[in-house]
């Protein structure tokens, strides 16, 4: 069976055809660095890391291009004296860039910021304006608009009549023929930094959100790829005012849409207005980042998922099974025939799963399947069944970036046994330096062999004693 993607502009489950045998270019709408991150941004990245992964091991070769808004109304708005808008940006882009990393999210092929391809966005708007699809305000504003009556095919994405259409509140609408036309450069306004100003042939300025993206795909992609995605909420305006802008322009765009849903807390939708926002940062102190991982990537990518009490408790849970089975067929396999025979393969139902939409509940159902199943091979002792259940469960939860035994779990391990370790080991190392100063080397020595017999390797070097955890 082929992979068949949900298409949200055909509505329609599309089997997948890449536009370059063998190659898919895959175009993902990133943060816009205005605050830290939280669950939702999360949630959407990991979507599109499980389904580059599957692409991976389908064999296809994947291009995946994740922007950063660095340039936008928001971030202006939250900067401050001390700490300008690329300041600002560049600091959330970081707690972004780590929350995307405890998660085991690959990074992206391209991570482009918005602010480095102004040029390319000119370039679009002028096309835009030959081809009568868009216009300067007549009130010398500097401000260009798109005219979406001029585009015949404006609201086919989320299937909307223009007359339907809510009012676009990007911009003030003294300069627009029509209050749904929305911005595509916006001319320098009274206080805005001159940081964030850039020239142009409509004058000084700067780029309006949506053109930002079709820019950034169309350049490091062309301007017919293969998937374009991003967000539920992102639907409206942004992918339809991308769309529309690309087509008119004269791109093929993206052949697939692919949205994901979003993220409740307590069954009411995150907001700042509630007061129920859920940040990266607090999170993964909640939790290993494996266990947020997997509550996040469990559901199907399409649903809305709610965050409550417990959410994380009943993750853990179904990673310690996953953990204990491994745990123990290997225990069981030590010093048999049977080890290291484990060859790593997918189960059928597993990749049928996976191609029928990333079915990511039906592929977990077909790993906890397989660990009843060699639980019951190892009880009734019957070894070459439970090295072959290992090897399944060690190749799905590979693919799915959940393998408790993969390098990136192993040294978040470490680091979060490090973190706890620190106060104790540096105290002792602190006895230990006292003990050396006093001469009283018998207990520097004890202190130092106490330390190694728990695995804790200590290194003195000319700037002190430092210390690691024995791999």
């Amino acid at each position: 069976m082929a992979l068949h993607l949900y298409d949200s502009k055909s509505q329609d489950l599309r089997e997948f055809t890449p536009i370059i045998p063998g190659q898919v270019g895959l175009y993902v709408c990133g943060p816009t660095v205005q605050s830290s991150p939280h669950i939702g941004h999360l949630r959407s990245a990991l979507v599109y890391d499980q389904l580059r992964r599957w692409f991976e091991y389908s064999g296809y070769r994947v291009t995946l291009v994740r922007n950063v808004t660095d340039i936008d109304d928001k971030v202006l708005l939250n900067a401050t004296e001390d700490e300008p808008w690329w300041a600002l940006a560049y600091r959330m882009e970081l707690e972004f860039t780590e929350g995307y990393r405890a998660l085991g999210v690959l990074p992206p092929t391209y991570e482009p910021r918005a602010t480095a391809s102004i040029q390319q966005m000119q370039q679009i708007i002028t096309s835009l304006i030959e081809r009568g699809h868009a216009y300067p305000a007549a009130d010398g504003s500097g401000d260009v608009y798109f005219d979406v009556r001029s585009w015949s095919r404006y609201g086919e994405l989320t299937r909307q009549s223009i007359d339907a259409m809510e009012d676009a509140t990007d911009a003030d609408p003294r300069g627009k023929n029509d209050p749904r036309d929305f911005a595509l450069w916006k001319g320098r306004k009274e206080g805005e930094p001159s940081s964030a100003v850039w020239d142009s042939p409509w004058g000084a300025g700067r780029p309006g959100w949506h053109i930002e993206c079709s820019a950034m795909s169309s350049r490091y992609l062309g301007e017919n790829f293969d998937i374009h995605g991003g967000g539920l909420d992102l639907r409206f305006p942004h992918h339809e005012n991308e769309l529309a802008q690309s087509s008119a322009a004269g791109h093929g765009f993206a052949n697939y849409w692919v949205h994901n849903g979003l993220v409740n807390v307590g069954g009411q939708k995150m907001s700042k207005s509630l007061g129920n926002s859920l940040f990266a940062a607090d999170l993964l102190a909640q939790a290993r980042p494996l266990v947020l991982r997997y509550f996040l990537g469990q559901a199907h990518y399409r649903s809305t998922i709610d965050f409550h009490d417990g959410a994380l408790a009943e993750a853990e849970a179904a990673l310690d099974r996953i953990e204990s089975f491994l745990e123990r067929v290997d225990r069981r396999l030590a010093d048999t025939r049977f080890a290291g025979t484990q060859t790593e393969e997918l189960p059928a139902e597993f990749i049928a799963a996976m191609d029928d939409d990333l079915a990511i509940p039906q592929a977990l159902a077909v790993l906890h399947d397989t660990i009843r199943g060699g639980n019951a091979a190892i009880d009734g002792d019957d070894l070459a069944a439970a090295a072959a259940a290992f090897g399944q469960v060690i190749a799905m939860t590979n693919v799915l970036g959940i393998n408790p035994l993969s390098a990136t779990w192993q040294q978040a391990g470490d680091q979060a046994a490090q973190a706890v370790l620190a106060p104790l080991v540096d105290r002792l190392l602190g006895h230990r330096e006292q003990a050396r100063t006093s001469r009283d080397f018998a207990t520097a020595d004890q202190i130092r062999d106490d330390l190694q017999a728990a695995g804790i390797t200590i290194d003195d070097t000319p700037t002190g004693a430092h210390w690691s955890i024995d791999g």
